[in-house]
């Protein structure tokens, strides 16, 4: 008898989850750029966060996870969320800070001594105005960010040791601003590039070579078409976790409990995946055929002589003091503990 009574309720239970995913569940389009493997932070992140939300709400929200850019790039990712069209999104510092320009602050070069400081201002009093911040303006939820790895320079043409090397050499940037006054400090010239087309504009000679982390590197293969990498970790690049607020509005409290629930346990699984690969950016990218290009603390501190104040005065120009000097604050405060 006990036996059958589990089983009617067992029957009972998921005839309501399959109920709700016929036809009442909430669709929540979930957007990123990284290849749909389990070797990639952002889907091994996806799909744990669609695990955690279905598991959480019964079923009654249905997360629906789109790899690989197969929603468009960065521009359309943000435009979709402002529409609702999509509903979410893990995406990169280039475009947002394309649509919420304050969100560029974190392009300012040589901020971050590691992973620790980064995430403490991040997860801390600076993080949460500017996720507040970029609600008001745009109307998409900013939960948190993990890590798109600790940017790196590569290309095919040179080693690259300090900022002489980088004279001449064409380098892609993401399609922001920001980014354009990064790499012309060290004497470069910058082609935004966005991500999809990247490796078609690496192999075709378009530009020597671009900036990104181990992640991105390996996982788009990048490596294939650059020769050379310089371990400089010039910015600690970021992945949004962002929602359309219209649609995190929709939720019920609970849903919305399971939500910010879920994106901290896939924010842990994202950061320690993509750190770990940082870490061992040396032993990966050699393995892929890389030359690594050592950067001694001195030639950092001509980087950042050279590259700091440049990127700093723009941003001002563009967004004002504030927020520069707020995350100066919150690393001041940070190396202070």
């Amino acid at each position: 008898m006990k036996s059958m009574s589990k089983l009617m309720g067992a029957t009972a239970t998921l005839a309501l989850v399959l109920a709700a995913q016929a036809g009442t569940a909430k669709e929540l389009r979930y957007a990123h750029f990284q290849s749909a493997d389990l070797s990639s932070p952002k889907h091994a992140a996806a799909l744990a966060f669609e695990a955690c939300v279905e598991g959480k709400t019964s079923g009654a929200i249905d997360v629906q996870v789109f790899p690989a850019s197969q929603l468009g790039g960065g521009s359309e990712i943000m435009e979709g969320l402002q529409l609702g069209t999509i509903q979410m999104a893990a995406i990169h510092d280039g475009p947002i800070s394309a649509v919420y320009k304050p969100f560029s602050v974190l392009a300012i070069p040589y901020l971050f001594d590691d992973q620790a400081m980064a995430w403490s201002v991040m997860d801390g009093e600076f993080g949460q105005a500017l996720a507040a911040d970029m609600l008001d303006k745009t109307g998409i939820r900013m939960f948190g960010v993990a890590d798109n790895g600790v940017r790196n320079f590569t290309n095919n043409v040179r080693p690259v040791a300090e900022p002489a090397d980088m004279e001449g050499l064409k380098m892609r940037v993401m399609t922001a601003p920001v980014w354009v006054t990064l790499v012309e400090s060290l004497g470069a010239s910058a082609t935004p590039v966005p991500w999809p087309e990247l490796p078609g504009a690496l192999q075709q000679g378009v530009v020597d070579g671009q900036e990104n982390g181990v992640t991105n590197i390996v996982n788009a293969s990048l490596y294939q078409h650059q020769k050379y990498v310089s371990l400089d970790g010039h910015v600690f690049s970021w992945h949004a976790y962002l929602m359309s607020e219209a649609f995190y509005g929709g939720l019920t409290e609970a849903e919305q409990t399971a939500v910010n629930q879920c994106v901290e346990i896939s924010k842990v699984i994202h950061r320690g995946m993509t750190a770990a690969q940082d870490a061992n950016a040396t032993a990966i990218l050699s393995e892929k055929g890389m030359e690594v290009v050592p950067v001694s603390p001195e030639q950092k501190a001509m980087f950042r002589e050279s590259a700091q104040p440049a990127v700093r005065e723009f941003v001002v120009s563009e967004i004002g003091a504030d927020w520069p000097d707020r995350l100066d604050a919150a690393v001041e405060a940070y190396k202070a503990q």
